[in-house]
Formats: C-alpha cells, sequence, structure tokens
C-alpha cells in the first residue's frame, strides 16, 4: 500500500508532521510568528534488548487505551526487479498465523477484544498497529511478538494463493478500478531508471506479485524481519516497569537478526523531459500531471520545498490558484506539494481539468503562473500563514496515543531519534522567503520534468501535443483462471522451542471508561452550546449544526444547500474571499462551511489561545456573507465537475443507483446531496441568497465546543453570535418513507471492461431515534461490522474474491438504509451475489449465543476507545443534540447491551433485513457478466445508466 492510500490515513497525518508545525506567541491581539528553538517533545523512554529490537515507551493515561505500533523498516525501496510488490504482499502474509496464535486469530482476535488493527506498507517501510482497551496489552504483545517471531513456519500454499487473490483485488479497487490509477506507475517507471528502487509502485506489478513462492516470503522474512530492523512503540495507559516485563517476556526470546543495512540517498538527474498520456477507461475529465526530482526526506530543502508546494497552490493568492482557476477557469482547483521519501523526492503539480478542457491550455497556464510567480514571489503574511496552519495542523496529527506512537516510531527509525520532532519544527520555522525562492530556482525552474496526459477514453484530442502513449498493462480477467487454494490448510513444522511459556494470556483488569463532563446552555436566540473540556492540546475544534440543509430544497434547486455552504466560505461583506482566507489562516485555524442531507454545518479548529477571535470570524462568516458573484460561478462550475466525476467512480454510481432505486425522486435521500448537472445549471446566485434566507436560523441550531477551554470561555467566545443571529424556528418538511419491495429485484450499471464488480444489497431501514436502532445495529455486527464479521471471513479471508466486505446502517433523521457491500473480482460477481444471499438470509438462523457474546464483548470494550481524541467527543456531542439524547445515553445503550438474548437479537434482524425485501444493485461488464447474473435467480437485471436512470 502506498502512502496515499486511505488504509494509511492516520499515519500519514503523523508522517505529515515530518515537515508539518510551528510555534506562536500572542502578543496583544496579534498572533506573531515564534523564532524561538521549540521545547515542544513527546515524553518517552527508548531501549533495546539484547535482540536488537528498540522498545520506545510512552505513557498517555488520559484513557484506558493502549496503542502498539511495529515499524520494519523494510519498504518497496528493498525489492529485487521480477519480485516488485512483495514488501506488502509480505504485510498481508504476517497477517496470516504464526506457531502460538491460533489460526485465524491475528485478525479476529482484536476486533472482538473492542480493538482495532491494521498494516500499511510504504516505498520505505512497513507498519503494523494495534488500539485496545489497556485489559488486552499482554494478548497483544503475544500476538504481535509471534507475528515478529514465530510466524514464517506456519506460511501454507493456501495461504500464499489467498493472499495473492486479494492483493491482486486491491489493486483492481484501489488502482485498475479507479479513474488516474495508473498515473503512479507512468510516472515511476519514467522517472527513474530501470533499477532505481522507487522505479515500481509500491503494490508492484501483478506478473510479479503471481510468480512470488514460499520459498521467495521465506527469504525475505529471513532478510529483513530480524529485531534490529524494527522498532516496537507502546503508547498509552502504561506502567513502564510492568510494562517491561511483558516485553521481555514476548518478545526477548525472538531469535537476533543481523543488522540491515539503511539505504543511502539515490536522488535521480532527468536528462530530458518527457510527455506521456494514457486514455482511461473510468475518466470522465483530462487530468495533468508535472513531476520534478527534488530531495529526499530530512534534507535540509525539503522544508522548503514542502513550502514552496504550498505557495505556489493553496489560497486565493497562490499563482497556479490565481491563473487556472480564478483567470482561466479551466479547473476547479490545483495541487502542487513535494513527497521527500528515504532516498529521493519529487515536486508535483496536479491540475484536473473542467470538462472537455484541453490539456495544452492547462500546460500554458501553468508556465504563466510559475513566470508570474518568478517576477511576483510572494507576501509576508503568505508565510506566516501557511507556519501558522502547520501549528495546528501537527497539534491534531498528536491527537491519539496511536499517532504519538507512529511519531516516535518512525523518527526512530528514519531520523534515528525519536525526539526529532523538536528538529524538525525548528527546521519549518527556519524556512525564508530565500530558501522558498532559492529552492523554486534550483529544482523547478527550468528543469526537466515528467508530464502525464490521462484524459477520458474517448477524448484523446485534449492531450497535451506531442505526448506518447504510456506503457500501462490493463489486466484481462479471465473466467475461471484463477488457482483454487485450501484456506484452512496447516503447515506441518516443528516449533520453535522457548523459555517461557507462549500460550494465550488472560486478560487484565477491565478499564472504567471515563468520559469528560458534558455542558449545555441555551442562548436567548435559541442557539444551544454544548461543550467538553479536553486540556492535553492547546487546541479547540467546534462543529455547529444548522438543521435542514438539503432537506429544504425544492424540487427545481437539488445541491443548491451545497453551494450556499461552500459560498459562504468565500469572503463577507467586509472581506474579501483573500482577506478572509489571511484572517483565517493567520490564526492558525481552520473554519469550513459544509452541508449534508438534512444541515448546513461549519466544522474548525484553532490554537486555544485564538479561540475568540476565531469566533468572531465564524460570526461575521455566518451572518453577513459577502455573495461574490465571481465565486459562485466557480463554485457552480466546481459543482458540475464534481457531479462529472462521480460518474467515474464505479462506488459513487452504484450508491446512487441504490439510492435512486430505493428512495425515488419523491424523497431528497433519493438524489445526490450536490445535485444533478441540470438542477445545477439553473441555479442562480439569487436562488442561492433566497434559501440562505429561509434555511438558517438559530432556533434550529447546536454548537459544540471541545478542547482546552471551560464552558464559559466557550460562551463568552459566542456572546456576539448570542446576541446578533436572529430567526424564527424552521419546520422541517416529512417525506414520505422510502419504497418497499415484495420481492427481490436486481439492478445492474454497465461499466465496460471493470476488473471488479461493486455489489449492494439492501433495504429501507429505520431512524436514528427509533427505540430499535442501536438494539438492530447490534445485531447486524457479526454479519458485517469489521474484518471479524461473516461477509468479510467468507468473501475475502475463506474465497478471497475481494479486498474487503461489510454491512451498515446509517444513523439519521429520516429512515436510512441497511445495506451489505463489497467489490469482488469481476469474474466471481455471480459467486458473489449467492455469498451475499446466503450470509444475510440465513444469518438469524445461525446467530448463536457465542455470536451476541462476542459482539457484547467487542462493543463494550470498543467504548474505551470511542472517546479518546476531540474529533471523538465532537462527534458524540453532535448526536446528542441531533437526537436529543440524555448525557448518559451510552450508559444506556451498554445496559441495553448486556440484557439483550440470542432470541431479541434474531426478531430485530428479521424485522429490519428480510433479503426477500431487499434490492441488489451491480456495477460491472455487462458483457462479460451480465449474462451469469441472470443466473441469480431474481430474474433479468434492470439495466441503469450511470446516474441511476432506467435505460
Amino acid at each position: 500500500m502506498k502512502k496515499t492510500l486511505l488504509l494509511l490515513s492516520l499515519f500519514l497525518s503523523v508522517a505529515a508532521c515530518q515537515h508539518n508545525g510551528t510555534a506562536n506567541e500572542q502578543q496583544g491581539n496579534e498572533t506573531v510568528q515564534s523564532n524561538e528553538s521549540t521545547d515542544f517533545k513527546i515524553p518517552f523512554e527508548k531501549y533495546q534488548l539484547d535482540n536488537g529490537l528498540t522498545v520506545i515507551l510512552h505513557q498517555d493515561k488520559s484513557d484506558p487505551i493502549v496503542a502498539i505500533a511495529t515499524i520494519v523498516h523494510v519498504g518497496s525501496n528493498r525489492e529485487k526487479p521480477g519480485r516488485t510488490g512483495f514488501a506488502h504482499f509480505f504485510e498481508h502474509m504476517a497477517f496470516n498465523d504464526s506457531e502460538n496464535v491460533p489460526q485465524g486469530s491475528n485478525r479476529k482476535l482484536i476486533e472482538e477484544l473492542g480493538g482495532t488493527r491494521n498494516g500499511g506498507t510504504w516505498t520505505d517501510g512497513t507498519m503494523y498497529y494495534e488500539v485496545v482497551p489497556k485489559d488486552a496489552l499482554e494478548k497483544l504483545m503475544w500476538i504481535d511478538s509471534d507475528r515478529l517471531g514465530y510466524m514464517i513456519n506456519t506460511v501454507t500454499d493456501g495461504a500464499l494463493e489467498r493472499e495473492k487473490q486479494v492483493v491482486k483485488n486491491e489493486k483492481r479497487q484501489r488502482v485498475d478500478n479507479q479513474a488516474y490509477g495508473h498515473t503512479q506507475h507512468v510516472i515511476l517507471k519514467n522517472l527513474y531508471p530501470e533499477g532505481h528502487p522507487y522505479n515500481w509502485t509500491v503494490i508492484g506489478d501483478l506478473e510479479d506479485l503471481q510468480a512470488a513462492t514460499l520459498a521467495d516470503v521465506k527469504e525475505f522474512y529471513q532478510r529483513f524481519y530480524g529485531p534490529s530492523n524494527a522498532t516496537l512503540v507502546i503508547a498509552g495507559d502504561i506502567e513502564f516497569d510492568e510494562t517491561k516485563e511483558m516485553v521481555q517476556k514476548w518478545f526477548g526470546e525472538i531469535k537476533p537478526s543481523e543488522g540491515v543495512k539503511d539505504p543511502e540517498p539515490m536522488p535521480v538527474e532527468l536528462k530530458e523531459s518527457k510527455k506521456l498520456f494514457h486514455l482511461d477507461n473510468f475518466a470522465k475529465v483530462p487530468e495533468i500531471r508535472l513531476t520534478f526530482t527534488t530531495v529526499e526526506q530530512y534534507h535540509k530543502d525539503s522544508y522548503a520545498l514542502d513550502a514552496l508546494g504550498e505557495i505556489l497552490s493553496r489560497g486565493k493568492r497562490a499563482h497556479l490558484y490565481k491563473v487556472i482557476v480564478d483567470e482561466q477557469k479551466l479547473a476547479p482547483s490545483v495541487a502542487a506539494y513535494n513527497s521527500s521519501n528515504e532516498i529521493a523526492g519529487t515536486f508535483t503539480i496536479r491540475v484536473r481539468a473542467n470538462d472537455g478542457v484541453d490539456l495544452d491550455d492547462v500546460k500554458k497556464a501553468i508556465d504563466t503562473a510559475l513566470v508570474n510567480f518568478e517576477k511576483e514571489g510572494f507576501s509576508d503574511n503568505d508565510l506566516q500563514r501557511i507556519k501558522a496552519r502547520q501549528e495546528t495542523s501537527f497539534y491534531n496529527g498528536i491527537s491519539s496515543v496511536l499517532s504519538k506512537a507512529f511519531q516516535l516510531g518512525i523518527y526512530n527509525e528514519y531520523a534515528g531519534d525519536p525526539a526529532f520532532v523538536a528538529t524538525t519544527i525548528d527546521n519549518i520555522k527556519k524556512v525564508t522567503r530565500d530558501d522558498i525562492m532559492r529552492v523554486y530556482e534550483q529544482y523547478i525552474k527550468d528543469q526537466n520534468f515528467i508530464m502525464t496526459s490521462f484524459v477520458p477514453k474517448e477524448q484523446p484530442k485534449l492531450i497535451v501535443d506531442g505526448s506518447i502513449k504510456a506503457n500501462v498493462v490493463e489486466e484481462q480477467i479471465v473466467q475461471g483462471a484463477e488457482e483454487e487454494f485450501d484456506s484452512d490448510a496447516i503447515a506441518d513444522y516443528e516449533k520453535t522451542p522457548t523459555k517461557h511459556d507462549r500460550s494465550e494470556p488472560p486478560l487484565g483488569e477491565s478499564p472504567k471508561v471515563s468520559i469528560p463532563e458534558i455542558s449545555k446552555t441555551v442562548s436567548d436566540n435559541g442557539l444551544e452550546i454544548f461543550s467538553m473540556e479536553h486540556n492535553e492540546l492547546p487546541i479547540v475544534s467546534f462543529a455547529l449544526r444548522i438543521d435542514g440543509g438539503a432537506w429544504l430544497e425544492s424540487d427545481d434547486e437539488y445541491g443548491v444547500a451545497s453551494l450556499l455552504a461552500q459560498l459562504m466560505n468565500e469572503g463577507t461583506a467586509s472581506k474579501t474571499p483573500e482577506e478572509l482566507e489571511d484572517a483565517i489562516g493567520l490564526l492558525g485555524a481552520s473554519i469550513r462551511f459544509d452541508a449534508d442531507n438534512d444541515s448546513i454545518f461549519v466544522i474548525g479548529t484553532t490554537l486555544a489561545r485564538n479561540y475568540q477571535p476565531t469566533m468572531d470570524l465564524l460570526s461575521e462568516m455566518l451572518l453577513s456573507p459577502r455573495f461574490d458573484e465571481k465565486e459562485f460561478d466557480r463554485l457552480k462550475a466546481k459543482q458540475l465537475n464534481s457531479i462529472k466525476q462521480s460518474e467515474a467512480s464505479p462506488l459513487s454510481v452504484a450508491s446512487r443507483a441504490f439510492y435512486g432505486q430505493v428512495y425515488g425522486q419523491e424523497h431528497r435521500a433519493g438524489i445526490p446531496l450536490i445535485g444533478t448537472s441540470e438542477s445545477i445549471e439553473s441555479i442562480s446566485l439569487d436562488d442561492v441568497k433566497a434559501f440562505y434566507d429561509k434555511a438558517l436560523s438559530p432556533k434550529n441550531a447546536a454548537i459544540h465546543v471541545v478542547g482546552q477551554i471551560t464552558h464559559e470561555q466557550v460562551k463568552a467566545g459566542i456572546d456576539s453570535l448570542s446576541k446578533e443571529w436572529k430567526g424564527d424556528s424552521i419546520a422541517l418538511p416529512e417525506f414520505t418513507e422510502p419504497k418497499t419491495f415484495d420481492s427481490p429485484k436486481v439492478f445492474f450499471v454497465d461499466i465496460p471492461d471493470a476488473k471488479q464488480s461493486v455489489i449492494i444489497a439492501g433495504k429501507a431501514g429505520l431512524k436514528g431515534d427509533d427505540p430499535d436502532f442501536y438494539p438492530f445495529t447490534v445485531a447486524q455486527n457479526r454479519l458485517g461490522a469489521g474484518g471479524s464479521a461473516r461477509l468479510f471471513q467468507t468473501l475475502r479471508i475463506e474465497k478471497g474474491y475481494t479486498y474487503g466486505a461489510y454491512s451498515m446502517i446509517s444513523k439519521a433523521r429520516y429512515t436510512a438504509p441497511f445495506l451489505a457491500y463489497s467489490q469482488v473480482r469481476a469474474n466471481v460477481t455471480l459467486e458473489s451475489l449467492r455469498i451475499f444471499k446466503d450470509l444475510i438470509s440465513n444469518y438469524d438462523e445461525t446467530f448463536t449465543q457465542q455470536d451476541l457474546d462476542t459482539t457484547k464483548n467487542l462493543l463494550i470494550k470498543r467504548s474505551t476507545r470511542e472517546y479518546e481524541t476531540i474529533e471523538n467527543l465532537l462527534t458524540m456531542l453532535n448526536e446528542v443534540s441531533k437526537f436529543d439524547l440524555p448525557f448518559n445515553f451510552i450508559e444506556k445503550e451498554q445496559a441495553q447491551l448486556e440484557a439483550m438474548t440470542v432470541e431479541q437479537a434474531k426478531q430485530i434482524y428479521q424485522k429490519y433485513a428480510d433479503e426477500q425485501q431487499m434490492i441488489y444493485v451491480i456495477v460491472g461488464d455487462a458483457a462479460t457478466q451480465l449474462e451469469r447474473v441472470k443466473e441469480f435467480g431474481y430474474g433479468d437485471p434492470i439495466m441503469l445508466d450511470r446516474k441511476g436512470n432506467p435505460l
């Protein structure tokens, strides 16, 4: 898995801190940049076991949870040509069996203990991580140490073949079946010479993956998975002496390994620029990327290059934005960013253009913007704004014990010091205007680059002139081509002798969940004010929700709520969009209006010391929007672009078709939140103003604030908002209940040559305030709520058909759907449909007391980590206000949970999850799968277009 994958988003928020963070000082009413050295640190203790394993401990007793992160210093840059993708593949293999942990427990047990676990691979390393209630700490050490030291003998041919299928499905889902998915492959193959460790993607080439053997797996393990090549970080509610004893017991007997030398920097220099193109089967709008070579991580220039990316593309004054988006209206947004990895780096300029735009025009606009940058430079305010934002971003990036564990482990393995965070912050603060202009001159201006044009398959005229066809190998999905495998096979081996008993340890003392006190007041204008103190970090986050949103739209203005919310970010009556951006940025704050089906909301974060001026800006944005016509036109074009791009995503297409069939045109949930191209085209600025007048009232609103702040300070900060915001209560419309189906129906959307089929099965469920809602979520848990549930275990672990399969129901004011979904290999679409049908229809009959006991345990234990971060607490406060819940609703739900019987679980599942009332939506390749789907037994599929309309 590459760094950019969603799986690693939490890791990346921390890894990004390698180049993010600064410190400000408050002087009078101004926010002033500090140039003094930082004294910030994450306290830790570091030591090394006799076998070479580095151990880092961090104590954080704010919540009764523990995180373990194991960083192994081996990524795709250690692979050999012909065996690409192997580091990532081995990460998958490592989650299978080990000598002393029962088969399948590595994947299931942690979740059933109330924890979460995963792993990730990037160019330079692999990580494994878990978060559990603190009573499961020793069990976690037992599992993790067995994976690191005692797994290789248990690997079987069946497990090997299964994980090959799983990784192929991951590649199809993330690369082959996605618009622009092959871009990184094309860039790397042309940017780095053959044999360079960055010449291939992290996920590798399919032919290399298919060629992997057991001998390859064992060789890779022996070479790279020794304790001397890893860092173990344990963070959370721990006692150091007790934890050290556990570490010695479980990890101390792992066989020592030879050290693996860290790779040296291998920067490259392009001898010429290259222009390449690909006709993309999924893309609906054209995209251009320019990639330049830069420097490795922690190089002194990497910090200035990071700042350069933001200076060029982030904000109204950024030259790329100004020329491409504002003046020439070629695209809805632009991006420029530096990516410095262990041995080399790149700088990228990316523009995903508007529908039908010739990429030659975009390239000329990029050139114009860069010339303007050379002539005009940037202001001191721009640099100060970036650094202020980075400080807030840094604190947000270490808000959980897991993110702190990542921070310490990454810095130890790649910078050689867990405390390198202070050095990084100082390096960021030292970046000057001269540094930024110097790195631009050195690495960007007049330098060679790789340019890619990825355009819709049917629009080759949009390619940059002179481009040559990129070498993209499209996988051919052949019916029945995959090898059969025995996923239950057990290897024949002699167990490794150990001094200590490696049987499963017992749980510790059950942790007690402590939730901060909720404070609530109601202001004179009807605004509800909720707050919770959370004093770990010097930040405050807030969320203002105004009930109504898209519910209040009329039939001819679908999408106006979304347009209004976006437009409210673009200036106030007394501030231009540019001035507002500066005012927010200089506070190190973020304030963002958005909309959903039943509300318009504002979310934001600021440094605690800047709470008052941040709230002043929020009030100004809410009460005095600018309604800038130029910005309205831009946002309207952007929304049309988003609608067009949504047709490129098979999952988005499937979701639109499913909701359209369940809710129809009479219910707002049946129409995409952002509207349709027809509705957006018809909306005027006057329509947006009229919607503002009718959709925003304090009597329909609640604000939630969490952080280093008291309730009295919260109220004082929004005093002007409480006094100046006026309005009557707004009645929310009632919608007709969604459709019910007397018998199952199948719908099919054709995406030619799709490598996977998206499957959604479901029906109308129940409202979030229904007394049955929480019991139903409990009852359906073992069907698809996580990796240990039946859908995932059957479709991925047993069959190897998919990368993941789940079931869910959202908590909403309207009757939300209960649905199950997956993205499966195209040639097993029918087989997967039959598995969905079987698991859903027979779930109640096969639900056992053990299933209920497992569900109770994992949900009760999971509550220890659900209220750890400011974001968690904001979500909880929003739920309390939205559904008018008592402050002790968690205790009440747990009482319901503990009292539930097997018969009650079965009855409530039968009531809301009758498979014979469900519809099935399939999005895939009709040429190869439509005839097979007809064999499913529910009649001929009803064909829909990509907008969900019947053909």
